[in-house]
């Protein structure tokens, strides 16, 4: 298992508690998630049908605004999972540092990988992978400069997964084009990880061999009873976009009297740089408020955002502690 955020089982073990007693903000899950409701007890005894699933696709596509061939998987990570086998090549270049599991897929595949640190160093690869906005740091990159890319690699795959709340930098709509796919994650701005739902959207040949990889049922029932709600529901996506925007400024204000500088972040996390990773990530803990710190920059401390006032509340006195 890679190092990942979300692994509040070892903040347990070094630190008690129970898992309703912490808060996580190890991850860049929304804290104050869509509201899941009743769901037809249909989606619990029945297979997925392909009626259904289709209406998950065209939910997609209008949330993502597209009108490109869409799949929906279980997660954004099982898209990664199968990059490796239904992309032709054997070189992958990947705009780093960034979300560590595309370069361990893609070696386990037996492919040449190279993480660079600038967009135009990933000219030539047979696969450029982008993640934007990036995971931890936030770093992003425009339409235009990633579609100039496009023409310069055999295939770019930009990583969506936390552009809800900035659909300005989302290329889905381009992406009925070959050689482009995006992959967007469901669980993270609507704060249902546990669903695992995630979606592909690219030219139809790629989107036809992902989808048989898929399989029949992708999904869940209730991946797409709830899919289908909350991504036609766009007042909640505006409304949450604009309530992350100011929570960000919220916690960076917050954190200003612990000496942490601001070193990026996107809408649902912060990254902060600070002398005492350990020290700090300790302070939190003890408080039941995990964190998520990297043993490739031990400088580092990413932060995602409270959900209910009460976890702020909790954190502003953990940290005047």
């Amino acid at each position: 298992m890679r190092e990942h955020g979300g692994n509040l089982d070892l903040a347990q073990q070094r630190f008690g508690g129970r898992t309703e007693d912490w808060i996580d903000l190890s991850t860049g899950i929304n804290r104050l998630p869509y509201p899941v409701g009743d769901i037809s007890p249909h989606y619990w005894r029945s297979l997925p049908l392909r009626f259904q699933i289709e209406s998950l696709h065209q939910a997609a596509q209008q949330a993502y605004r597209t009108t490109a061939p869409v799949v929906a998987m279980a997660g954004a990570q099982a898209a990664i999972q199968m990059l490796p086998y239904v992309i032709k090549g054997s070189g992958a270049r990947i705009l780093g540092p960034t979300y560590n599991e595309y370069a361990s897929v893609f070696s386990a595949a037996r492919w040449e990988v190279e993480e660079v640190g600038e967009l135009d160093a990933l000219a030539g690869a047979d696969l450029a992978i982008v993640v934007n906005p990036n995971n931890p740091d936030g770093r992003s990159h425009t339409r235009k400069d990633l579609l100039a890319l496009l023409p310069r690699v055999g295939r770019l795959v930009v990583d969506e997964s936390f552009a809800d709340a900035v659909p300005e930098l989302s290329l889905a709509s381009d992406a009925g084009q070959p050689g482009l796919l995006i992959l967007r994650s469901f669980g993270k701005f609507y704060g249902l990880a546990g669903l695992r739902l995630g979606f592909a959207i690219g030219h139809e040949l790629d989107i036809i061999e992902l989808a048989g990889v898929c399989g029949p049922w992708p999904v869940s029932g209730a991946a797409i009873s709830i899919g289908c709600r909350a991504l036609r529901d766009e007042a909640w996506a505006k409304a949450t976009s604009a309530r992350l925007v100011r929570d960000c400024a919220r916690l960076d204000e917050m954190v200003q009297g612990q000496g942490w500088r601001l070193v990026g972040g996107a809408p649902l996390f912060r990254l902060y740089e600070t002398a005492d990773v350990g020290a700090a990530q300790h302070k939190l803990a003890r408080g039941h408020i995990w964190s998520r710190a990297f043993a490739d920059n031990p400088t580092w401390l990413r932060l995602g955002l409270p959900g209910p006032e009460t976890e702020w509340e909790r954190l502003a006195e953990v940290l005047a502690r």
